[in-house]
């Protein structure tokens, strides 16, 4: 089974939301890291020395290779990354080797096999 890594870096207010989009979509689940902070082509405004960015969170999927463009496309839907600029962004790269996933693979394995 092959594996992509989904990288996606959201608004902290739109993390469950994205979350659930990408589960219903076919994720299995993911790692959250908070409090990320990033700066896209403007950069953040201030206010007498202050940051005025809000916080993100970076969410890491493993998803199987088949699923991974209908889970990115989702996430990207439901966070308004094309549509509202400083939204987000996702990539999603592959993945060589992977352990820890064999319970999972079952489950996806028969998932796939209904969808193809």
């Amino acid at each position: 089974m092959h594996f992509k890594l989904i990288i996606a870096f959201v608004n902290d207010t739109e993390t469950n939301a994205v979350m659930k989009a990408a589960r219903e979509a076919g994720a299995t689940g993911s790692t959250i890291i908070g409090n990320a902070r990033g700066e896209g082509l403007v950069p953040t405004k201030t206010f007498l020395g202050l940051s005025l960015e809000s916080q993100r969170d970076v969410l890491l999927f493993l998803v199987e290779a088949h699923s991974s463009r209908r889970i990115l496309e989702k996430i990207a839907e439901t966070g308004k990354f094309d549509s509202d600029p400083g939204t987000g962004i996702a990539i999603q790269i592959d993945v060589e080797d992977a352990v820890g996933v064999s319970h999972q693979i079952k489950e996806l394995t028969q998932k796939l096999e209904k969808q193809l």
